[in-house]
């Protein structure tokens, strides 16, 4: 069951709704949305505790946290005074019985994305999650992250709704209320396209009618009917509004490979996974070409997985293979992965309990739970330093592609 993670006041029947009771809206239009995470942290936790009490009410799980044990997922890179809040809320405002901290990609080697018919997990893999807030490339080795080649780009799901609201306003009604109603429409419509500027001329000759323009019915939520797309012939009642979706629909999208459009100083997608990729050892560098993965509700765009082994493929040296793996279903992929780590017996040694937790606080959490802060590259006493070196030798300094590759919070330039 998936429950959104937010508050939600609806302007339509003045209604509030916490997490699951928002299946019990009736009217979507200009709904207020209050995040518990911002910029991809936990910043309000009145509203995660709201929508946790939610999810473990007799509502929805109707858990005994006491004689539970729990694992959740928190952000890459996150940072260590949120972390010991995790541990606070999870042992001493649900009393769990104990508890598993990791990120998405870390649960992703235990499930089935990487093993089409039966194979066991590779050694080495690359995780590409594109998400709410950023798109992560992350490098595994026997299930440990890599963090120094861990790259982040700035674009998400949210950047990419806010962007068509934008053009959407602009081109024609203002939507910038209507965060759900235009989330729905990116969802349905909008696609990657592997010819962009064909695209973009097609759109420009002829901007009313031609093959790429898209007619998306707005929803109608006094007879509780969804938005659609406008089928051929299809006759419309004087109700109905007709949002014409034109170059806005691989626009959008483009920004995962294009982040410079909108002045974002990085690189695109397929050149933060070959800059990850070449920060790893040299003689490993081919299993983790030969072995990608999509993780994410972004990568659902259709034409995404076309376009990135496109890109990806003029970049692979020619000694490897590409291989790309995709999901059934990429949002909930990381939830079956954790399903099938927290059926593996290896799950009962990774947990902190809540009397180690008693005993020692969040020191038991730091020591379970390796994060980036005690990462290094191979070789290196710390990756900070290892950065200060390569700046302090011009002949190692990268190239400027590269260089525009996000760094984690905390190391950036």
């Amino acid at each position: 069951r998936l429950v959104p993670n937010a508050i939600v006041r609806s302007k339509g029947d003045k209604t509030t709704y916490f997490g699951h009771g928002l299946g019990r809206c009736r009217d979507y239009s200009a709904l207020h949305y209050r995040l518990p995470f911002e910029k991809g942290y936990l910043v309000d936790w009145d509203a995660q505790k709201a929508v946790w009490d939610g999810v473990f009410s007799s509502e929805v799980l109707n858990v005994d946290t006491a004689e539970s044990s729990l694992l959740i997922t928190e952000p890459y890179f996150n940072l260590p005074n949120i972390q010991d809040v995790y541990d606070q809320f999870v042992f001493e405002e649900y009393e769990f019985h104990s508890y598993h901290r990791c990120t998405p990609a870390a649960t992703i080697p235990f499930g089935r994305l990487f093993q089409p018919g039966g194979h066991s997990p590779p050694e080495c893999l690359v995780v590409i999650d594109s998400g709410f807030s950023f798109t992560h490339v992350v490098p595994i080795i026997n299930n440990h992250i890599q963090w120094y080649a861990v790259k982040r780009l700035d674009v998400g799901g949210k950047l990419l709704t806010n962007k068509l609201k934008e053009l959407v306003s602009y081109r024609q009604w203002n939507m910038m209320d209507e965060t759900y109603i235009m989330n729905r429409a990116k969802e349905t419509c909008c696609y990657v396209s592997t010819r962009f500027f064909e695209d973009l001329e097609t759109c420009r000759s002829n901007p009313k009618k031609n093959s790429i323009v898209r007619e998306y019915v707005l929803p109608n939520f006094s007879i509780n009917r969804h938005g659609r797309v406008r089928l051929p012939n299809e006759e419309l009642s004087a109700t109905d509004q007709v949002l014409h979706m034109e170059n806005e629909l691989f626009t959008i999208p483009e920004l995962l490979f294009r982040p410079d459009d909108i002045g974002l100083e990085q690189s695109g997608l397929a050149a933060t996974v070959a800059a990850s990729i070449s920060l790893l050892p040299h003689d490993l560098r081919g299993m983790f070409w030969a072995n990608i993965g999509l993780i994410g509700g972004s990568t659902n765009f259709p034409g995404f997985y076309e376009r990135l082994s496109s890109e990806l493929l003029t970049l692979t040296p020619v000694e490897y293979d590409l291989q790309i793996y995709r999901s059934e279903d990429a949002v909930i992929e990381a939830y079956r992965s954790a399903i099938a780590f927290v059926n593996d017996p290896v799950f009962s040694a990774h947990v902190v309990t809540r009397e180690e937790y008693l005993e020692v606080g969040s020191n038991a959490s730091r020591r379970k739970f390796t994060g980036w802060q005690s990462s290094s590259a191979p070789g290196d006493e710390s990756t900070q330093e290892s950065m200060i070196e390569d700046r302090s030798q011009p002949s190692r300094k990268p190239s400027r592609a590269r260089a525009r590759t996000t760094t984690a919070p905390g190391r950036r330039r």
